[in-house]
């Protein structure tokens, strides 16, 4: 039992520390923090200069311009999510290490969206704004942001750890990545609609919630079985 608790005690540690050096990194780095923030808020800012600055117009389109808009700036993020340890050599290190690798992937999956994920979801409301969304489905959106990040980044995680080892891969995360989640984009822009609608919200909510726990459960272990193939 003492032995059990030791491990455990241990493995928490490396959870920690691999956090926390991926957050130092990222802040050393702003660019990686900055370009898809801005990216983000730019693609919101042209839709109502490229269709119609009508509000009318923009409250039907709004929950899906920021869904695309977010799906979009997740990409441009995601590339950074190993290459740096793989071209340092770290990532070798991550995986000969005696921890868990599922913990270790965990911790920079949460990493990254903590510092790509959370900004864009903490100023989703101000740009909801900007396109004449109604004030109820503030709350709607924020919520299915704070579920849909989150599975975005996971899955994400996955097709840069099967390309990791690739010169150019931008096409291909693409690829792998827009097909897994467009049924992410599809429920949280219907959970805003029904809220818009005057219908409840729950339904897609619940299977975002399902759909993020699998996320969870099953995508450090295909992410970290990828880095095993893609570095060896």
């Amino acid at each position: 039992m003492e032995a059990m608790s030791e491990k455990q005690t241990t493995t928490s540690a490396a959870f920690l520390a691999t956090l926390k050096r991926d957050l130092l990194i990222a802040f050393k780095k702003k660019n990686d923090i900055v370009n898809p923030f801005m990216f983000f808020i730019i693609v919101v800012s042209l839709f109502p200069i490229g269709i119609s600055p009508e509000s009318d117009r923009l409250t039907e389109i709004a929950a899906g311009v920021i869904w695309i808009s977010v799906l979009l700036a997740s990409m441009l993020s995601m590339d950074n999510l190993y290459r740096a340890d793989f071209e340092d050599g770290s990532l070798e290190q991550l995986l000969l290490s005696p921890h868990p690798l599922f913990f270790l992937v965990l911790a920079k999956n949460i990493s990254h969206w903590l510092v790509s994920g959370l900004p864009v979801v903490l100023v989703s409301p101000l740009l909801a704004y900007m396109l004449a969304l109604p004030e109820e489905a503030y709350l709607i959106l924020v919520l299915s942001l704070l579920l849909g990040t989150p599975i975005m980044s996971l899955i994400g995680s996955i097709a840069v750890a099967l390309t990791v080892g690739l010169g150019s891969r931008g096409l291909i995360l693409a690829v792998i990545t827009l097909p897994m989640s467009v049924p992410v984009l599809i429920f949280g822009t219907l959970a805003v609609q029904s809220t818009l609608n005057s219908q409840s919200p729950l339904g897609y909510l619940s299977l975002m919630l399902v759909m993020l726990s699998v996320s969870v459960s099953l995508a450090p272990l295909a992410s970290a079985a990828a880095l095993k193939i893609s570095v060896n």
